[in-house]
C-alpha cells in the first residue's frame, strides 16, 4: 500500500497489510507501516498518521541523526514516540568514521582512495547490523504485538531513507507472518524506485558534501536496494539462527510472544 503521496513530506511510505503469506491469508492492515523519516511531514501529513490509526512511531535512527532532523508528530501526544538507535545505517556518519579527521578535503588522493577501500558492500553492512541489533529488533517486534491490543494499533518504523535498518525489520516482521520470501524481496527492491524520485540526490549530497567522491559502492549503499543485499541478510539469519525465530529469540522474545504475534500479524 503506497503512502508517500498520503504521508505528505515522506519519500518512502507504505503500509505492510495485504502482503500473501502462507497458506492464502495476508498480513492484516493497519499495523505495519515503513517510511523515511518524518522530519518534514506536512499538517496533512500528520493527520494521515492519525486517520490511519498509527499510534507508536519507531525511530531507527543514531541520537545524531534525529538531533540534525527531528520527526514532526502530533502535538497532542496521539502518537508515541520509540527512539531505538540502530547503528550502522547512518551514512554520513560512516564516511565521518572511515575518513581521517572526518572530511575528505585537504587529504591527498591516495588517503581518500585507502579509506573508500573500507567501505562495506550493502551486504556486510546489513550483516554488521543483524550481528548488533537482535535485542533493537525483538523490541520492534514487541513493540508491535503490544500496539496490536490497543485502539491504536498502527506501529510506523522508518530510519533516515527507509531502506537499510528499515529494510530489515520490515523484513524480519513479514518473515514471522509467513510472507514468501519472493515478496519480501519486492517489498525491499521498491525502495530504489522510491527514492530515485526525490530522496536519492539529497543522500549522495550528504555524502559528497563531505569532500568525499561518489563512487558506484558509496552510491548503492546510499541509494539503492538490490535483491542480493536482503538475500544475503534472510540467508545470514537462517545459517546463523535457523529462522527468523530463531534470530528474534536471540534477542530476548520468548516462543510465546512469537506465536503471538505471529497470529496477531495474520489476522487470526
Amino acid at each position: 500500500m503506497e503512502l508517500t503521496s498520503i504521508l505528505q513530506g515522506t519519500h518512502n511510505a507504505r503500509g505492510l497489510g495485504g502482503l500473501p503469506t502462507s497458506g492464502g491469508g495476508t498480513v492484516a492492515s493497519g499495523l505495519l507501516f515503513r517510511a523515511d523519516a518524518l522530519a518534514a511531514l506536512t499538517d496533512l501529513g500528520l493527520q494521515e498518521l492519525v486517520d490511519l490509526r498509527i499510534g507508536t512511531v519507531i525511530d531507527l535512527r543514531t541520537d545524531a541523526e534525529r538531533s540534525r532532523a527531528a520527526d514532526r508528530l502530533p502535538e497532542d501526544g496521539s502518537v508515541t514516540l520509540l527512539p531505538l538507535p540502530m547503528q550502522g545505517g547512518a551514512m554520513d556518519e560512516m564516511v565521518k568514521h572511515l575518513i581521517p579527521s572526518g572530511r575528505g578535503t585537504g587529504l591527498s588522493v591516495t588517503q581518500v582512495a585507502e579509506a573508500l577501500k573500507r567501505v562495506p558492500t550493502l551486504e556486510q553492512l546489513y550483516v554488521s547490523i543483524l550481528e548488533g541489533s537482535a535485542t533493537q529488533f525483538a523490541t520492534v517486534a514487541r513493540t508491535v504485538l503490544t500496539a496490536s491490543r490497543t485502539d491504536r494499533p498502527g506501529v510506523l518504523f522508518h530510519c533516515t531513507a527507509g531502506k537499510d535498518r528499515t529494510g530489515l525489520a520490515a523484513a524480519i516482521l513479514l518473515s514471522v507472518a509467513g510472507v514468501p520470501r519472493e515478496a519480501i524481496v519486492e517489498d525491499y527492491t521498491q525502495t530504489e524506485t522510491n527514492l530515485a524520485l526525490g530522496l536519492a540526490d539529497a543522500l549522495t549530497g550528504l555524502i559528497t558534501s563531505l569532500g568525499v567522491p561518489l563512487t558506484p559502492g558509496l552510491k548503492t549503499l546510499a541509494t539503492e536496494s538490490p535483491a542480493s543485499a536482503i538475500e544475503a541478510a534472510l540467508d545470514w539469519i537462517t545459517a546463523n539462527h535457523g529462522d527468523v525465530t530463531g534470530y528474534l529469540r536471540s534477542g530476548s522474545m520468548d516462543e510465546a510472544e512469537i506465536t503471538d504475534l505471529r497470529r496477531v500479524l495474520r489476522g487470526e
